[in-house]
């Protein structure tokens, strides 16, 4: 987590940050880029808003079932966007904490 935008920004061990309410668009690309995502499109921003409200709202970040379910994308599309683990890389890049049920 060398990067400036994220010097003020506190993790956990597993590199999900402890304080949804430190997220910010621009650290949310940098954690982007640090999970091998180059860019983020409408489709990532789409998943991440959602997530970002249903995870404030619950205090937890949601399941995949339940990302797939609320923003109409297929596991699949999720899959392709975020690659290896959407349910945990989009987590990671909403500011929320480690998705329940993730290993």
């Amino acid at each position: 987590m060398a990067d400036a935008t994220l010097a003020s920004v506190s993790f956990d061990a597993e590199g999900y940050m402890t304080d949804p309410n430190q997220w910010s668009k621009e650290i949310s690309e940098t954690l982007a880029r640090q999970e091998g995502l180059a860019a983020l499109t409408a489709e990532h921003w789409k998943i991440i808003d959602f997530c970002r409200q249903t995870g404030l709202a619950s205090g937890k970040a949601p399941t995949l079932r339940q990302i797939t379910t609320g923003t109409g994308i297929s596991t699949k599309d999720l899959f392709a966007l975020f690659p290896k683990g959407p349910a945990k890389k989009v987590a990671k890049i909403a500011g929320l904490g480690k998705p329940e049920g993730c290993v």
